[in-house]
């Protein structure tokens, strides 16, 4: 009985420490990469569309009150809600998965969908919600615009978004000779790996400048700073399913746990295990998407500032101007700093308490 007793303390306490484990990987699941995202990615969407809002108000929307063309970033984001909604049916309805290879390219397919209805929906509320020609706050002065042209900064920034997102997946999928060839170079020490894995970020980050350098510049020769925030507005107009790809690895990763944790059967967890894999490969997707816009979206809002408090030029031979400037690159670099520290912080009292 004494042996039983201890033997059976010993597995209470190993299902203990397994639900401890499993609580904190889904905590942490839901935390980081679910309600982390979420609340990024709604922020540099509220904010593009307080920027388009705050120039289309000293517009010729504004002045002549037209109330639908004021709202164009309000209906953008409307019909991308309505279109992401209409893509769920894609991967529910239309194509149904039946084999675990087929989960990755169905959730890839579904962005390309989305971008591409959102465009036919953009072209068909540019025709309906704008008018014709119309003038666009520019600095000082009021630049002449015509909806096709507004059409296209919208669509410009849209589909840097999808180019963003799939070179981001294409650095960061174990599917692409990047990745591997990150993993061939451990063979060598962990040297090796880390100058390897350096270089590859920081070649990563080539096509996603251009991609956003031509749509800022296309967008302002249309519609000035309008067009960058609707630009900002086109690229977030599929977000929803950018984030519910984003999700889709935590959530099975969640499921996965609680299935092992209830004690089910080992084909439950291989089958939680092959939809954890294809989340992941796909997440970085939500990643790329955040970063891009938050580039777009930081721009708009500085056009939305100087056009509404009347700044006509900014001089960075100013020293005032400079040190703002070196600051504020400073700024994210301490805020990842005490992230970092916190995080680890966490880490290592979960640790402690867990053993």
């Amino acid at each position: 009985c004494f042996w039983f007793f201890v033997y059976l303390v010993f597995c209470l306490c190993l299902l203990e420490l397994l639900c401890i484990q499993v609580i904190a990987d889904n905590v942490g699941d839901n935390v980081g990469d679910i309600a982390g995202m979420g609340s990024d990615l709604f922020g540099s969407y509220a904010e593009a569309s307080c920027a388009a809002l705050v120039v289309a108000s000293i517009s010729s929307f504004g002045i002549n009150h037209e109330f639908t063309a004021m709202l164009f970033p309000l209906i953008i984001s409307s019909v991308g809600l309505l279109v992401c909604f209409l893509t769920t049916l894609f991967a529910t309805d239309f194509f149904e998965i039946k084999l675990v290879k087929e989960i990755e390219p169905a959730l890839k397919k579904q962005l390309v969908i989305s971008t591409v209805l959102m465009t036919v929906g953009i072209a068909i509320v540019s025709w309906i919600a704008l008018p014709s020609t119309f003038t666009i706050f520019n600095f000082g002065e009021q630049k002449v615009v015509k909806n096709w042209q507004l059409f296209l900064c919208v669509s410009v920034g849209l589909w840097a978004g999808l180019i963003i997102g799939f070179v981001t997946e294409y650095y960061t999928s174990n599917a692409y000779s990047p990745v591997q060839d990150v993993a061939d170079s451990c063979r060598t020490g962990a040297a090796t790996n880390v100058i390897f894995g350096l270089a590859l970020g920081y070649k990563s980050v080539i096509i996603p400048i251009f991609a956003i350098a031509i749509s800022i510049f296309v967008s302002f020769s249309f519609a000035a700073m309008y067009g960058v925030a609707v630009a900002a507005l086109g690229m977030l107009s599929t977000i929803a399913t950018g984030l519910a790809i984003d999700a889709y690895g935590p959530i099975s990763d969640n499921a996965g746990g609680i299935a092992e944790m209830a004690g089910m059967s080992h084909r439950i967890r291989e089958r939680t295990d092959a939809l954890d894999a294809a989340g992941n490969t796909t997440a970085a997707i939500g990643k790329g998407f955040a970063i891009g816009s938050a580039a777009l979206v930081s721009l708009a809002l500085f056009g939305a500032f100087v056009s509404r408090a009347g700044v006509t030029t900014v001089d960075v031979l100013t020293p005032k101007v400079f040190i703002g400037l070196i600051v504020g690159a400073m700024l994210p670099y301490w805020f990842s700093a005490m992230t970092m520290k916190s995080v680890g912080s966490a880490a290592l009292k979960m640790v402690e308490e867990v053993r």
